[in-house]
């Protein structure tokens, strides 16, 4: 492990910077962040999570696949990828860094997402625990430590200091770069602060948030409850719980005519709205309630179903914040029976 003054991160960032892009949850001002280039003079957001996760840089909202012109018979492919080499990320939380597990074996399962694969290949992921764990938290629920963060590099803020630990080969060329910067240490301050977080996270009111009655093979028993139709009832298909979610890996593809030819893009969807999945013959999905019994459905039994256990959820409570009629899986998970009896 290694660590240096908290006070003087700057010049972590300043000294990664030099070798390669890096990506920081910087402030936005009205106590929100966004992941974005860090720059001389921006701050690290000492809040918990961004609006949006860091899911962004690696399958953004919106991107150009390709471009092609057409003459007669005669089609001009552009490739319009570009290789933009080694990259970090740092301050990904402990739920965040778990979001990748969901959606790597999403878009690198065979046949895998060039696009998403060359940024996850150049990525260089640091985690920073959560030192102050917020109420909407329930990252324990599917089996993740706020205290463990994972990634290349898990960093601590421990007292004054903060404190760095490589996991991966990436991690440990991280941690050469900014070796003149740091000094080696004991574990001693993170394993008190990892004390700490665990203390907190068992006084969280969604601590007791389990995921019994879900998972692989529930199907049958959750599809045609009837507490469905209460609870998407105040759904308004708004569709900002998909897009706050670091787990949702929804997209459209359209074409766009340019006047120059061609450009062919992908853009995040939402299983909320109503044209979703339309086709030819209609939409599969004619009412609110089954868009939103789709939604967590997904998440909480078809997706570990087929992905060993692995719940689609990873419990950043961002939905919580963000669902304008307070309507989320916390909530689902209550009424059909995710929770301990007293």
């Amino acid at each position: 492990m290694r660590k240096c003054l908290y006070k003087d991160i700057h010049k972590i960032f300043a000294r990664v910077a030099e070798k390669m892009p890096l990506y920081i949850p910087a402030k936005t001002g009205d106590e929100k962040a966004e992941y974005k280039k860090w720059s001389e003079g921006d701050e690290l957001f000492e809040g918990l999570n961004t609006v949006k996760s860091p899911k962004d840089l690696f399958f953004p909202q919106s991107e150009d696949l390709v471009r092609f012109k057409t003459e007669g018979k005669n089609i001009e492919i552009t490739d319009v990828r570009e290789d933009k080499g080694p990259f970090a990320v740092f301050g990904v939380r402990a739920c965040d860094a778990k979001s990748f597990e969901v959606l790597d074996r999403v878009f690198l399962t065979e046949p895998r997402d060039s696009y998403y694969a060359s940024r996850r290949e150049n990525a260089t992921v640091v985690t920073l625990a959560c030192s102050r764990p917020s109420e909407t938290c329930f990252c324990k629920t599917f089996g993740i430590d706020a205290g463990e963060p994972g990634g290349d590099v898990s960093a601590w803020i421990a007292g004054d200091d903060i404190v760095f630990s490589a996991n991966t080969e990436k991690g440990s060329a991280f941690l050469d770069i900014i070796g003149e910067l740091t000094e080696e240490c004991s574990c001693d301050a993170v394993d008190r602060e990892k004390e700490k977080i665990a203390v907190i996270m068992e006084r969280l009111p969604l601590s007791d948030l389990t995921t019994d009655g879900f998972g692989g093979g529930k199907t049958e028993d959750l599809f045609n409850r009837a507490e469905w139709a209460e609870l998407s009832e105040a759904c308004l298909g708004c569709g900002t719980c998909t897009f706050v979610c670091p787990t949702c890996q929804c997209y459209d593809i359209k074409d766009f005519k340019s006047g120059n030819g061609v450009v062919r893009y992908r853009c995040w969807d939402s299983c909320m709205y109503s044209e979703f999945t339309k086709m030819a013959h209609g939409n599969n999905r004619l009412t609110q309630k089954e868009r939103f019994r789709q939604r967590f459905m997904h998440k909480l039994v078809y997706y570990p179903e087929n992905n060993d256990g692995l719940y689609s959820c990873v419990g950043c409570g961002r939905c919580l914040k963000s669902c304008p009629v307070s309507m989320n899986i916390v909530k689902v998970m209550k009424k059909l029976g995710g929770k301990k009896n007293d």
